[in-house]
């Protein structure tokens, strides 16, 4: 059993004078009262890596006695103050509800315990006029030791302010304020735990990156991969718990780093970046069903729900959500499958190194105006083609066909654009932007498509079982209607996304 909450805090350094040193809050923001707790008594052992994979992507994973919600907890960052705690219950061993939630950091590493950090903690409750807590306030007087024989030891005074779920974030600036005025400031170190591994020597952490000239294709095409690849991984717990949109966002992830992998080839060698495409497009591929199969569910109920209800004619409702049930059951196992495949976490390997030894080739040291602008304007060539394969061939499947790629022509350009925006500014962007245009539209196109060959299944499978397909058809109907529209808009978006003034910045 885990639960899952979000933490939202900050720290500081210890006022003087410990306890008495802290301001007093009472009518600051929406406070109307302060109360005492504790003290508790606090002891937590923390488990990562032999090479401190958790902490080098700034998750901690701790077995932690005494307090209110003793037990395991593994913390997942998360967008600024926040991350996300998972707790399970106390037991002699990792869970394996949070070795899982772990694996895309940990690959399968061996966890193990590396610091041991005590605290005498000191609690003051800020509560709102009904006497609802805000936020604590914990001053800690910190004790830590690194777990191998030999370690070091480290003592130190730390202030937390932790939000309660739930409490708008701007108290914490409001808080912030009154610290400062006491001359409380933030701490220099983000968690215990990276403070207690620098003090203690509890380990040397993961292999840092070798430098790459700043302002160069290469800085500017590694900080993109950095990027991509830590977001994935920070994806995976999210969809691991099958949570709104994490697939979707995982999949485009994947699409990014391959889009930047190809199109960035001067800078990055292919003969390593290849192979590690490939295994993008795989996972890309397995969670391409759970996605597609999201889509293509809300599309169709959108759609069903718009129609008057004389135009419903049968058990349609029922229908669609039969098929939801058992393709998305599918859909949802087939990914879960692949995130438990040693396959997965060999590309995750294979992008950590990627990022840690990269294989930079001539074109990383180049001038930014002439290896990136020449990799865009590569993308658009290609993206020219594909156009003008499309627009040639007559009404039908051939059609169909040529303009979905098209669209993923116009997708590598968007991506291209994308990881030189830093380095080119304003005309790549706008570029890019106009490439966003045509592929969305082809999306929506490729979308109805898609949409017309499942609404003909359902439609035969209505039948077939004595029901009226009228509705079917007539949904069939609409799709279609909407294809073609999308075609007659191509002609207008193509020639905005295809005018040579847009170009002419990068060809000098």
């Amino acid at each position: 059993m885990t639960q899952s909450k979000r933490e939202t805090e900050r720290k500081y350094e210890p006022p003087s004078g410990g306890v008495a040193g802290l301001p007093d809050l009472t009518g600051v923001g929406p406070v109307a009262s302060v109360t005492a707790a504790g003290p508790e008594e606090l002891d937590a052992v923390y488990h990562d890596t032999e090479d401190l994979r958790l902490a080098g992507s700034s998750a901690t994973l701790r077995r932690r006695t005494g307090g209110p919600d003793a037990g395991w907890h593994l913390k997942l960052p998360l967008a600024g103050d926040t991350r996300e705690e998972v707790w399970a219950p106390l037991s002699d061993e990792v869970p394996e509800s949070l070795r899982e939630l772990a694996l895309s950091r940990t690959r399968g590493a061996e966890l193990r315990p590396v610091v041991r950090i005590r605290s005498t903690r000191t609690v003051r409750r800020l509560r709102d006029a009904e006497g609802g807590v805000l936020a604590e306030l914990s001053l800690d007087e910190v004790r830590a030791d690194a777990a191998a024989s030999g370690g070091g030891r480290a003592e130190w005074g730390e202030l937390e302010v932790e939000l309660a779920e739930g409490v708008d974030a701007g108290l914490l600036d409001v808080v912030e304020k009154k610290l400062r005025k006491k001359g409380i400031v933030r701490a220099d170190s983000p968690s215990k735990l990276a403070r207690a591994l620098r003090e203690t020597g509890a380990g040397a952490g993961p292999e840092r990156c070798p430098e790459v000239v700043a302002g160069s294709p290469g800085a500017y095409v590694l900080a993109y991969v950095r990027e991509q690849a830590g977001r994935l991984v920070s994806l995976d717990p999210a969809v691991r718990g099958d949570l709104p949109d994490a697939v979707h966002r995982m999949r485009v992830t994947c699409r990014r780093l391959r889009a930047c992998l190809r199109s960035y080839q001067s800078v990055l060698d292919r003969r390593v970046t290849d192979p590690v495409r490939a295994e993008l497009r795989w996972l890309a591929g397995e969670l391409g069903a759970a996605r597609d199969q999201e889509v293509l569910g809300e599309r169709i109920g959108a759609a069903l729900t718009d129609l008057p209800d004389e135009l419903v004619l049968g058990p349609v409702a029922a229908r669609l959500r039969v098929w939801e049930v058992s393709h998305g059951g599918e859909a949802r196992s087939r990914t879960r499958e692949a995130l438990a495949t040693p396959r997965y976490l060999r590309l995750l390997d294979a992008l950590d190194a990627l990022v840690r030894r990269p294989p930079l080739r001539a074109g990383a040291g180049r001038k930014p105006a002439r290896t990136m602008a020449r990799a865009v304007l590569d993308e658009y060539g290609r993206l020219a083609g594909r156009m003008e394969i499309a627009l040639a061939q007559p009404a039908g499947r051939s059609r169909e066909t040529a303009l979905h790629e098209a669209r993923k022509a116009a997708k590598k350009l968007r991506y291209a654009a994308e990881v030189a925006r830093p380095a080119l500014g304003k005309p790549v962007a706008r570029l890019g932007e106009r490439a966003k245009a045509v592929q969305q539209l082809l999306g929506e196109h490729q979308d109805a498509v898609v949409a017309q060959h499942t609404l003909r299944e359902l439609a035969v499978a209505a039948h077939g079982a004595g029901e009226s397909a009228f509705t079917w058809g007539l949904l069939h109907g609409l799709e279609r209607a909407g294809a073609e529209a999308r075609q007659r808009e191509l002609t207008e978006v193509w020639r905005a996304a295809s005018d040579p003034a847009l170009r002419a910045p990068l060809e000098h």
